[in-house]
């Protein structure tokens, strides 16, 4: 059993995380600082599914590693264009 953690946007994210999650992670607060969205009080939630991490943004983004261990990022805003 692995356990998940949370950590602030902006911080050193567990030691464990692949780097590919790191870059998507740090790419993604990129875009909120570019966009001058206030994350003061946002965290991210690392949390794993039949083993595999996933990383949740306090607004719904989430990233985990396709079967190619690339990154792959998906907005709450893409998910209401699906509906």
């Amino acid at each position: 059993m692995q356990l998940g953690t949370r950590w602030s946007v902006g911080g050193q994210p567990p030691a464990r995380l692949a780097e590919a999650l790191v870059v998507a992670v740090r790419g993604v607060e990129d875009e909120l600082a570019a966009a001058s969205v206030d994350v003061s009080t946002w965290g991210w939630t690392l949390t794993f599914l039949e083993g595999k991490p996933i990383v949740t943004l306090d607004d719904g983004t989430s990233i985990h590693l396709d079967d190619a261990g690339r990154a792959q990022v998906t907005n709450p805003d893409d998910a209401a264009e699906e509906d």
